[in-house]
């Protein structure tokens, strides 16, 4: 399987930097001492259109050629990887067909319109959201973007961990969260290129554990029904990504949905950042696991901010 390389991410790292923020590392005395370890948290919440997933949607629409240009772009997601295809497709002027579960958080649906998606509606399956886009594909002749089975889209993803490496002293572990794995994928293979001795994390809810479940199996197994609060976090990995992930990353732990709300509440209570549930996992993990990374040096990439303001667990 063609892999992203390093270069590629380097390449699409200087395509993207005049459309991306780049994200501060930000760190806290205070929960250091909770957990007695050093933590480093990549502010992906603080991304344009509130996530990590603007990076690779960014990467994908500007790879377009002229020709895929002029038909748009299409995908399916709950939320994040709509709105940031919308926003990527509107600086250069392209319509995005957005088809998302009718479940989906109200603030991402809200957040998709703003940004000019055109949204389709489909009941919660990936299924559903797969035969719903390929008849909006069939319709249009839009090109798809695929929230994580894309090799643009993940080159894009692991640019964060470039940044992170810019950003701070060598880490002992990154971790990142994992749904259908364009993150964890390009972060590992940043993070195994840029650091050999490095032990590369996934990050995920006991409730949505298909990536545990494929990693230890060594066979991808499809999600079931995920009853999380991790809403990013409730989509199968690709066979590109679980590839990618069986071949760069060294583990993935899962964390109770109690943690993941306990997560959040500390992030915001001691970073005074406002976090989606997705972004608390990896440090959910660290609540149940302490013993893991006593004295390392951990980074944890907060995946994205997009939360209802109104509807906070905490």
């Amino acid at each position: 399987m063609n892999y992203p390389t390093l270069e590629n991410i380097q390449n699409a790292l200087m395509l993207i930097s005049p459309y991306v923020h780049r994200t501060p590392v930000i760190t806290s005395e205070l929960l250091n001492q909770l957990f007695e370890c050093h933590l480093f948290f990549k502010c992906e919440n603080m991304q344009k259109a509130g996530a990590f997933k603007y990076r690779g949607a960014t990467h994908a629409v500007l790879c377009l050629t002229d020709a895929e240009k002029l038909k748009g772009v299409a995908t399916h997601s709950s939320g994040n990887h709509a709105a940031a295809l919308s926003k990527a497709a509107s600086l250069r002027g392209i319509p995005a067909y957005i088809v998302m579960p009718k479940n989906a958080p109200k603030v991402k649906i809200e957040a998709v319109r703003a940004y000019g998606g055109i949204i389709t509606f489909c009941e919660p399956s990936l299924q559903a959201r797969e035969s719903e886009l390929q008849k909006v594909i069939e319709k249009t002749g839009a090109i798809l973007v695929h929230p994580y089975d894309n090799f643009n889209v993940v080159c894009g993803q692991g640019t964060a961990c470039l940044e992170i490496a810019e950003q701070m002293e060598v880490p002992d572990i990154v971790m990142a969260p994992v749904g259908g794995g364009g993150l964890l994928s390009g972060t590992a293979i940043s993070a195994k290129n840029i650091w050999p001795n490095i032990r590369v994390i996934g990050a995920e809810p006991f409730n949505a554990s298909d990536a545990i479940q494929s990693f230890k199996n060594k066979k991808l197994i499809p999600v079931q029904n995920p009853n999380t609060i991790a809403d990013g976090l409730r989509t199968s990995l690709s066979p590109f990504t679980y590839s990618i992930i069986l071949n760069f990353v060294d583990d993935i732990l899962p964390c109770s949905e109690t943690a993941i709300v306990d997560a959040m509440a500390l992030i915001f209570q001691y970073l005074k950042v406002v976090v989606e549930p997705s972004s608390a996992v990896p440090l959910s993990i660290i609540i149940e696991n302490k013993d893991y990374f006593k004295d390392k040096k951990v980074a944890i990439i907060l995946s994205g901010g997009n939360v209802d303001l109104a509807d906070l667990p905490f």
